[in-house]
């Protein structure tokens, strides 16, 4: 690969720009499945600089970031379009949140069944297997696709 083009990888990822010696090299952006891009600068296949952009427009700054930190705790999409009406939750930027298959969790780029370790696209393709540190990961911080009854139970 020399010269400007396209690239797929097999994740579906599109990358679109300037390659030398079949590397990514120069000006190019990366396409990911889920909507959002990264626009960079390449050297020998080493993003060197960029710009993450997510799906919904939002821009990720290195410095001065105040998306869903300590302080500001909302979806970016709270931030663009308001909170919604006390009662109702937003559990993830995408409102409303995508259905998780039963026994799995949302891991943020597709679906992870703890029982086989294998993470799924939200197509239902193969991404990867977890190893140990995903997988606790996982198990430790993301959305769950069945509902536990945590805390005080009455009349026990």
């Amino acid at each position: 690969m020399e010269g400007r083009g396209e690239y797929t990888l097999p994740t579906d990822t599109k990358y679109v720009g300037e390659m030398k010696d079949g590397m990514f090299h120069g000006e190019g952006t990366l396409y990911f499945p889920g909507g959002s891009k990264y626009e960079g600068t390449w050297e020998r296949g080493i993003a060197k600089k960029g710009k993450y952009t997510f799906a919904d427009g939002l821009e990720y700054k290195e410095k001065d970031w105040e998306y869903c930190d300590g302080y500001e705790r909302r979806f970016y999409t709270e931030v663009c379009d308001g909170l919604k009406p006390a009662g109702q939750s937003q559990l993830t930027n995408l409102d409303p949140p995508r259905v998780i298959p039963e026994g799995c969790y949302d891991c943020g780029d597709g679906f992870y069944n703890p029982n086989t370790r294998v993470i799924t696209d939200y197509k239902n393709q193969f991404l990867r297997n977890a190893d140990d540190d995903e997988h606790e990961w996982i198990i430790r911080t993301c959305r769950k696709g069945w509902d536990e009854i945590v805390g005080h139970k009455p009349g026990n």
